[in-house]
């Protein structure tokens, strides 16, 4: 940073000068960046603002009004200060005139008591500024270094967002216009304090131009955007005036965020991607305090304090893998991709006034889904909030996906718990055919059980021994006997139903179930038979991973 007029106070050839401030002693912060010897009193129109000044007087006027002018000038122009030497035109003080033109108009006098050499003490200022200059020079190709290779990398908003906080070593929040935190980082402070009340403290910083500091708040704050396309602003809480580099900094990073969006244009959108961090963090115990995600859920607009909690997984339906009509007829509709899913569950917590983090959790794996921490009032209709929801994907997505539910909680310690009761019956609910607007574990019955069990080496077992001859025989001559019979349990034994549902002629079903009944040696118009059958198959489902 460019030197002040205080550093210009302790270089040794001034101090030998035995300088002593006369007026402006409030302003020894100002910057110079540059120093001019001019002993003519009309030099204000070679100047460009921020010189510091010196001069012996001995060409000043002597008349107070031409002394104001000299002073406003020189003032207006914007220069650092004025430094003037006794001895040659002042014996032992300035004239009262233009110390008192340079209190008027704010600026800072120095008066030099011993005769100084000039040269001196501008080699030792220029050298500070040049050391100043080559020094933001190389923090300015640093920054684009690392803004070139975030934006390379494709890092994501809280990336870009820690990085400024950590060149900075201050406070950095990305909002959008409607004033919910997208990204931040505290840069070692309390972060439950950075976004308390962020919203509310937010709205009211409002500074004119695209890139400025609010005094009263202490923030730096431009707006991100590109393409005539606003949609968020990046702040600084920088407290004091930031420096030029702060700007810069500033500046850098919401290119960045801009270049990333413009990019990334099938991305989700930075909402859902800022609630799924929050919601991946809670599940991985990320936040040492709870109170933390508290602070950041709220900062997005989602209450977590004092509420009753609920995760909620959202998911597309999976074909099943031994369904061959499926590859002849096509799945069911399923939504492009898990970020469309998302967005149209926010969407719909919104209408029905749902607040909820939604976010897509797993994207990229076979577990992709969207999460949903929903907040809910005391006395809130938990069952009639989430039907309508599920009513109106369902209007959007058929019956292409499940929704699941787990337990209300009544702290964010115990969310994590709900997460994976909803995820356990989602993973079931996506195997059936049900047409519920959502699932909770009691609404699977058998196959809820069956889905707790599977890893209980018993029920694998039991599998093996009741369907274990039949999986070999369709996997040695590639058939789907193991299909058939799955129809024609799910249709209560009705072989008419099954045989359609199976695109075959009923003679051909038929045929089918009776080398069912040979591989298998059991008697299919057994009722008790059927129903250890019916079981295992049903098991076999929750027993079978995804695929990969």
């Amino acid at each position: 940073m460019l030197p002040t007029l205080a550093d210009f106070l302790k270089l040794e050839p001034v101090r030998r000068g035995q300088p002593r401030v006369v007026a402006g002693a409030d302003r020894l912060d100002a910057r110079v960046r540059w120093v001019h010897v001019a002993e003519v009193p009309d030099v204000a129109h070679l100047l460009r603002g921020g010189e510091l000044v010196l001069t012996t007087g001995i060409a000043l006027p002597d008349e107070p009004e031409r002394l104001r002018i000299y002073v406003a000038e020189l003032a207006r122009v914007g220069v650092s200060g004025l430094v003037v030497e006794l001895g040659r035109r002042y014996a032992s003080e300035l004239p009262g005139a233009l110390v008192a033109a340079a209190e008027e108009y704010g600026l800072p006098v120095i008066a030099l008591a011993r005769e100084t050499i000039f040269v001196d003490v501008t080699e030792a200022l220029h050298a500070r500024i040049m050391d100043a200059q080559l020094t933001e020079l190389r923090a300015s190709e640093q920054m684009h270094e690392i803004f070139t290779q975030l934006s390379v990398e494709g890092a994501s908003p809280g990336e870009v967002v820690r990085q400024v906080a950590s060149i900075s070593g201050r406070p950095v929040v990305l909002e959008n216009f409607s004033h919910q935190v997208l990204a931040a980082d505290s840069a070692g402070t309390d972060t439950t304090d950075l976004l308390s009340t962020w919203e509310t403290r937010s709205r009211v910083v409002r500074p004119e131009g695209r890139t400025a500091f609010d005094d009263a708040s202490g923030w730096l704050v431009t707006v991100v955007g590109a393409r005539g396309e606003d949609w968020g602003r990046l702040i600084i809480l920088c407290g004091a005036a930031p420096s030029s580099r702060d700007v810069v900094l500033v500046e850098r990073a919401a290119t960045t965020l801009a270049l990333g969006r413009l990019l990334d244009q099938h991305a989700e959108s930075l909402e859902r991607q800022a609630h799924g961090t929050i919601i991946a963090g809670i599940l991985a115990h990320t936040y040492s305090d709870p109170r933390e995600a508290a602070a950041r859920a709220r900062a997005l607009g989602v209450p977590l304090s004092g509420r009753r909690l609920l995760g909620v997984v959202v998911r597309p339906r999976r074909p099943d893998p031994g369904d061959r009509s499926a590859a002849l007829h096509g799945p069911a509709p399923l939504p492009e991709r898990l970020t469309e899913l998302a967005e149209a569950t926010a969407a719909a917590s919104r209408e029905v006034n749902l607040a909820a983090l939604v976010g897509v959790l797993g994207e990229g794996t076979t577990e992709g889904r969207v999460g949903v921490l929903a907040s809910l009032p005391a006395r809130a209709e938990v069952e009639e909030i989430l039907g309508e929801v599920g009513s109106r994907l369902r209007k959007q997505f058929g019956q292409g996906y499940v929704m699941a539910t787990g337990s209300v909680v009544e702290s964010i310690r115990d969310v994590r718990r709900s997460f994976l009761e909803a995820e356990q019956v989602a993973d079931v609910a996506a195997r059936g055919a049900g047409d519920r607007p959502f699932y909770r574990l009691p609404d699977l019955r058998l196959r809820g059980l069956l889905h707790l069990l599977r890893d209980d080496a018993r029920l694998q077992t039991f599998v093996e021994r009741e369907l274990g001859p039949l999986l070999e025989y369709d996997a040695e001559r590639d058939t789907d006997l193991a299909h058939i019979l799955a129809l024609y349990l799910d249709s209560g034994r009705n072989k008419a139903v099954a045989a359609q549902q199976a695109h075959l002629s009923r003679p051909a079903f038929y045929e089918r179930l009776r080398r069912i009944a040979r591989v298998l040696n059991v008697d299919l118009d057994d009722v008790e038979s059927c129903a250890s059958l019916h079981v295992a198959l049903l098991a076999l489902d929750s027993v079978r991973r995804e695929p990969g």
